[in-house]
């Protein structure tokens, strides 16, 4: 099995502890006298979705975690399951809604995406780096206030709420980052 050093801890790393799978959410290091230093990270669990902080020292060294991905599709959810397909076997899988958790408003029917799966079942869903959604409600802008400073409120498609600037209408297509859940452009037509 694969290991890390605590210094080869990032955000995002996959790390396994008493046998569960962590994600690194934060990640903090104090270098100390003689070249040593502490490494202090937060693990969220992504078996129970539960975030520990956890202290490295020097040359401790961490398991890996044995994580593969699958290909999916998403294709709906009912409330408190979401469903997904693998396109080339058809093999569909059903995620609770703790398991989607916060993913939730940036997934879209039809999209493709990744499931994550430790021991043979699924712990978490990758999102792309960004998802184009569509504007279904926001704002009109008051007349002379369109500076590009202006943030308001824009509920898009899939029912997230996003910060976006005051010329984003009904309609519009945008760009968002799936890690902070900011708006990051106007998809040109």
């Amino acid at each position: 099995m694969a290991s890390y050093q605590p210094t080869d801890l990032k955000k995002g790393v996959v790390v396994q502890l008493d046998g569960k799978p962590f994600r690194v959410v934060e990640y903090s290091q104090k270098v100390m006298g003689r070249g040593g230093s502490i490494v202090n990270v937060r693990l969220k669990n992504l078996i129970d979705g539960g975030v520990i902080p956890k202290t490295f020292k020097g040359q401790e060294r961490i398991d890996s975690a044995e994580v593969t991905n699958q290909n999916v599709q998403y294709l709906y959810n009912d409330g408190s399951t979401f469903f997904f397909m693998d396109p080339n076997t058809f093999e569909q899988f059903e995620l609770s809604s703790d398991i989607v958790d916060d993913n939730a408003g940036y997934l879209k029917e039809g999209e493709s995406l990744n499931l994550q799966f430790f021991d043979g079942r699924v712990i978490t869903v990758e999102l792309p780096k960004n998802v184009y959604l569509e504007v279904t409600y926001t704002e009109d802008v008051v007349k002379g206030d369109t500076t590009s400073s202006v943030l308001k409120d824009a509920t898009l498609e899939t029912g997230l709420v996003a910060k976006v600037p005051a010329f984003i209408k009904i309609g519009d297509i945008i760009s968002v980052d799936t890690s902070t859940g900011e708006y990051r452009e106007r998809k040109k037509d």
